[in-house]
């Protein structure tokens, strides 16, 4: 039939990409990444501001090599907790620099977990497993996944 195009044929002369399956663990591991990320951040500001507010929040450690003035982690705390839900929110919208963005706060927001572990110790062990299951959703969504949730080129 003249004037149609097999399902083979590219239109106007453009390669088309096979399309890829979007996994559901994928896509189902960002929104779990962002919701974590962005209950986290929030509670770590809400703990930071009240370690600031409060001297005695956060009592000190005897013998433990890194041991901070509790002003000083209320800080720590409250400026990584508004770094990590921004990163949330970041991600949330579809922007793919978010990803690498997220993967890096949330090492930083495990690693400050393993600092802080003996004033909450099964707090700091919870977030982070969070964190390494929030690092793990990043790195197995791809940008071509993004593209099939979100409907535009990234």
């Amino acid at each position: 039939m003249a004037g149609q195009t097999s399902p083979e044929q590219p239109r106007s002369g453009a390669q088309q990409q096979p399309e890829r399956r979007v996994s559901v663990v994928a896509v189902g591991g960002v929104v779990f990444a962002v919701c974590v990320m962005g209950i986290s951040g929030a509670y770590n500001m809400i703990a930071g501001l009240a370690g600031i507010l409060n001297d005695n929040f956060y009592q000190t450690q005897d013998d433990y090599p890194f041991d901070f003035d509790p002003n000083v982690r209320g800080w720590v705390q409250m400026i990584t907790g508004a770094i990590v839900l921004l990163a949330a929110i970041n991600l949330f919208s579809g922007r793919s620099w978010a990803r690498a963005v997220g993967i890096v706060v949330a090492a930083f927001s495990a690693l400050e977990n393993f600092f802080f572990t003996p004033y909450y110790p099964f707090w700091s062990a919870i977030i982070i497993l969070l964190d390494v299951l929030v690092i793990w959703s990043l790195a197995v969504y791809g940008r071509s996944a993004a593209h099939k949730v979100y409907g535009e080129p990234l």
